[in-house]
């Protein structure tokens, strides 16, 4: 399959409105009956706060970090991080958790900040592996540090509600980069500060 050499045009609103339209439609719908009459204007709204996610920049949330932390050096981690996300391949909802944690070298970051990186990354059309892989590269490349560990516990509606249809099943993914995945005892510490042992 070709690659894409540059970016697709965005559409109109107008074009996804009528995109929605054809889709209810193609389902045996009347999107000219009152319940749906507004439908359309409705999805297009949803999708732009959905996938909000590709009009932020996770880098700039990181680019505000603070230095004044008298040497504290010991493991930052922010647990249970709730995200919305989408499977690229169905469009259907996914839902979960993130864990993420950092051994900083000589700068930390606002916490909220790290919420907003899984949040950048989750809204998106995404597979769970590669969005794993971004949140925890993403803090690597921009504030350092000697070690990231990101864990990810989501549940996929492509899954639960279509297809094979097995509710009650959650994927856990991992990213461990530096001190995190050559030492046993820091990975063992970040499992255990976020109740799993993986």
């Amino acid at each position: 399959m070709k690659k894409l050499s540059h970016k697709p045009r965005r559409p109109s609103r107008k074009k996804a409105e009528q995109a929605v339209e054809t889709l209810l439609l193609w389902a045996g719908e009347d999107p000219r009956r009152e319940g749906l009459l507004d439908t359309p204007k409705r999805v297009a709204a949803a999708y732009e706060d959905w996938f909000a996610g590709y009009r932020d920049d996770p880098v700039k949330f990181l680019e505000r970090t603070f230095e004044e932390v008298e040497g504290y050096d010991e493991m930052i981690v922010l647990r249970d991080i709730s995200f919305e996300s989408h499977c690229e391949h169905h469009m259907a909802p996914i839902i979960g958790v993130a864990h993420v944690g950092y051994l900083p070298s000589n700068k930390v970051v606002g916490i909220s900040k790290l919420a907003r990186v899984v949040d950048a990354f989750a809204r998106r059309f995404q597979v769970q592996e590669k969005m794993t892989a971004q949140i925890a590269h993403c803090i690597k490349d921009v504030l350092k540090p000697r070690g990231v560990g990101v864990v990810v516990d989501a549940t996929h509606q492509c899954m639960t509600t279509r297809g094979v249809h097995k509710s009650g099943v959650s994927m856990v993914t991992s990213q461990m980069l530096g001190a995190f995945r050559k030492d046993a005892r820091t990975r063992a510490e970040f499992l255990t500060m976020i109740g799993k042992n993986l």
